[in-house]
């Protein structure tokens, strides 16, 4: 979405107060917005919004519309994209798993369609940059507050499925969802790595995560730390991608100390 189609839902932010509030003309609101922040925010989601004013409501939560008369809150788009969403990721799942089980398919699901997931892809899109929200909130850090930005997630799924229908919306979760279903499908070393590092009394695991790119195009790099020592080190796409390589690595190399070195290594298929 060009900055130009992003004007329709930005206002001037040095104007504020209820005469800012709404266009001139047809009486449609405005979104007080940076255009800056918002067409790059659309960029990283990859939709151009037919209707602008979807998008712009979507961003609104309930703490602006308390302070500015007029508005509606993003609650009602965030009950449709909770639907939205479970349904496109409860497709997709059942087409990569075809012979999983319900309870298997269900805690894959749940996995995704969470509000830590959910956070994770909107921090990912830097959607608390553009959010709207009440002086209060913004200034006790609304923008980063996990709850208030999985519910800001879902509501900008429901925007993207009124206004570009099931294609739309499924490309875009498609695409958030995916390096969190390919995690979903596979072994969980860090349980493992607990589990054996827990018959040797009072010893400790931590993980030193670092990250590097820019905030929608994100790698991490995972070190896990047996009592201060680097035992393994992984790399992946998401915080639990970069874990779960660090700690199968770790596992293997406790292992092999052990002098009990596996007959075969799981699959990670």
């Amino acid at each position: 979405m060009g900055a130009g189609q992003g004007a329709a839902v930005v206002a001037d932010v040095g104007s504020s107060g209820p005469a800012a509030a709404v266009a001139a003309g047809d009486g449609a609101l405005t979104y007080p917005i940076p255009p800056q922040a918002l067409a790059s925010f659309c960029a990283r989601l990859g939709h151009a919004f037919t209707d602008p004013h979807l998008l712009g409501r979507s961003l609104t939560h309930r703490s602006w519309c308390a302070e500015h008369a007029g508005f509606a809150s993003n609650e009602r788009l965030e009950f449709l994209g909770d639907s939205v969403l479970g349904v496109i990721v409860t497709d997709e799942i059942y087409h990569r798993h075809p012979d999983a089980g319900e309870g298997q398919l269900s805690r894959i699901r749940a996995s995704v369609v969470c509000a830590p997931a959910l956070a994770e892809m909107a921090v990912e899109l830097g959607l608390g940059e553009v959010l709207l929200l009440g002086k209060g909130e913004a200034a006790s850090g609304g923008r980063e507050r996990p709850s208030i930005l999985a519910d800001a997630m879902e509501a900008v799924i429901g925007a993207v499925y009124l206004d570009g229908g099931p294609d739309a919306a499924g490309h875009l979760v498609r695409r958030l969802v995916a390096p969190r279903l390919a995690d979903a499908g596979s072994p969980d070393h860090k349980s493992r790595l607990h589990e054996l590092v827990a018959q040797q009394h009072d010893r400790q695991i931590r993980y030193d995560i670092a990250e590097d790119g820019p905030e929608h195009d994100k790698t991490f790099q995972a070190v896990v730390l047996l009592d201060e020592e680097p035992l393994g080190i992984g790399h992946g796409r998401s915080k639990k991608q970069a874990e779960q390589a660090a700690a199968q690595e770790a596992w293997l190399a406790l292992d092999r100390r052990r002098g009990d070195a596996p007959a075969r290594e799981e699959s990670d298929g």
